[in-house]
């Protein structure tokens, strides 16, 4: 008597129709996942120009989104004055960009935190709309290319050694 499992033709087409199924959901998840263009935008600066996130490609940019009442984004800004200083004649800017209803609530928080990168007000919410801002702060990094390679949700002391990590990773391409 044979004792060993035989499988039906019929289990052995729900299988393969199973990996073939499994195999393209794959394939669409690596599509999804690719790196795409980080989206352009054009807002006004608190030194009273418009700057033009384009206008930066050659560069790297990291672009913050941060509000007044929000106190992980008060103490990563001084983080990214670090970063900045360190990192930006080696063509790295960073973009700052307020999340506010008014700019004068930026402006106020500003008097006692010290940046000497841009920074750009988004009142409107549009830009933060067109980078799926859910969480204060959000930061992105855009490579020379002005391709988006990392998204980062939330501020806790310690991420600003992570952003250094890209920032190497970036530097070197």
């Amino acid at each position: 008597m044979n004792t060993k499992p035989q499988l039906s033709f019929a289990v052995l087409g729900v299988l393969t129709l199973l990996l073939l199924t499994l195999a393209a959901t794959a394939a669409r998840a690596d599509v999804a996942n690719s790196p795409l263009p980080a989206p352009d935008f054009t807002l006004k600066s608190r030194d009273g120009g418009n700057l033009r996130l384009s206008e930066e490609r050659g560069n790297i940019v990291i672009v913050n989104f941060w509000a007044s009442w929000c106190g992980p984004c008060r103490e990563e800004l001084p983080a990214f004055e670090a970063l900045y200083q360190t990192y930006a004649d080696m063509g790295v800017t960073v973009y700052a960009v307020n999340v506010d209803d008014q700019s004068v609530k930026a402006d106020k928080l500003l008097q006692d935190i010290a940046v000497s990168f841009p920074v750009l007000y988004d009142p409107q919410g549009d830009v933060s709309e067109l980078y799926d801002v859910s969480a204060m702060p959000t930061t992105v990094m855009i490579d020379r290319g002005g391709v988006a390679r990392l998204t980062h949700k939330g501020y806790k002391s310690g991420d600003e050694a992570r952003y250094e990590q890209v920032l190497h990773r970036l530097l070197r391409e």
